[in-house]
């Protein structure tokens, strides 16, 4: 039986991350992160494990050369680790975009980027699946950086960086804090929503609540925009009732002010587990000189995304607007 690549990765990461994980007596997670460190590195850094781990996990490593596998082979193999990883231990900050969404956003990137380099913002970058994703399906040069406040998180998000050789700056720190970032052509998210338990930080923010918590989603629009320069795109991955909230006037006037919204997608519902849990994808332009709004702005409710001929459709569709829109 043939063993794909993806498979012959998943299984090296997931059998050294479980030698590790007994040996170091840590979480499988941080394990796997440990693991990718050593392959990336091309030795064995934990000084405190025993001759007999150090044998087998030489053995492992030598079994695998590293730097023969593409970017998306490595990307997938260690997301679906990740992804294993996270059911054993959830917690509800550790989720990851899937890829078909990635996929669908790293689309969208290269029709409304024409320049062939630019610098790309993602705010809450997680595990970096989706950043890394777009990358590594743009044919162009980009300097990206992703921020992120769980310390597990971006450290498998820069070992997951350093595996496929793309060069991220990454910041671990809360987004919302002041970001200390030249500002960015392109900003990617999939926002973290819910309450931004940080009243005091929430005031520097135009959207911050009239009273009680105020939107973390909402001050992470404010954030991306305020570090994106005027004429840039920001594709935003939003639940679907961002604009049926207590709090949307406010958002619905803030953006009136500084962006023009190019267009909506509406993920399949079929992808959630439930209609309150359904995403869609915003994309909006921060105004500028010489930015106009779209003659229609692009709306689609997208199909469960495995029916080929439905997907085609909305495809040629999108293509059309974009033809109309002198994309």
């Amino acid at each position: 039986m043939n063993i794909t690549p993806i498979e012959k990765l998943f299984a090296l990461f997931n059998e050294t991350a479980l030698i590790l994980q007994e040996e170091l007596n840590c979480s499988f997670l941080e394990a796997l992160a440990e693991t990718g460190e050593n392959l990336f590195q091309g030795t064995i850094l934990q000084e405190e494990l025993s001759e007999l781990t150090v044998k087998r996990l030489q053995k492992q490593y030598n079994e695998i050369q590293i730097e023969k596998f593409s970017k998306e082979e490595i990307r997938k193999a260690y997301q679906l680790v990740i992804l294993k990883g996270m059911k054993e231990n959830v917690q509800p900050n550790h989720q990851m975009t899937p890829d078909s969404v990635g996929l669908l956003v790293a689309y969208l990137v290269d029709r409304f980027m024409k320049e062939t380099s630019f610098r790309l913002l993602d705010p809450a970058v997680g595990t970096g699946n989706l950043l890394l994703t777009v990358i590594n399906h743009l044919q162009k040069n980009i300097s990206a950086i992703g921020v992120e406040i769980d310390d597990l998180l971006i450290k498998l998000a820069y070992v997951n960086a350093n595996l496929q050789e793309q060069p991220v700056q990454f910041f671990n720190q809360d987004s919302l804090e002041p970001l200390f970032i030249e500002p960015v052509d392109v900003v990617v998210a999939d926002l973290p929503v819910g309450y931004y338990p940080n009243d005091l930080r929430a005031a520097a923010y135009q959207l911050k609540a009239s009273s009680g918590h105020s939107y973390a989603h909402h001050l992470f629009m404010e954030q991306s925009i305020r570090h994106t320069k005027p004429g840039g795109y920001l594709f935003f991955i939003i639940p679907n009732g961002l604009f049926e909230s207590e709090q949307a006037k406010q958002l619905h006037d803030y953006f009136k002010e500084n962006v023009i919204i190019q267009g909506l997608l509406q993920l399949p519902i079929s992808m959630f587990k439930n209609k309150n849990a359904a995403k869609s994808i915003l994309i909006v332009q921060k105004k500028g000189e010489g930015v106009k709004p779209p003659k229609q702005v692009l709306l689609a409710s997208l199909p469960t995304l495995s029916k080929k001929a439905e997907m085609d459709n909305i495809l040629n569709k999108l293509e059309l607007w974009f033809a109309e829109n002198k994309r």
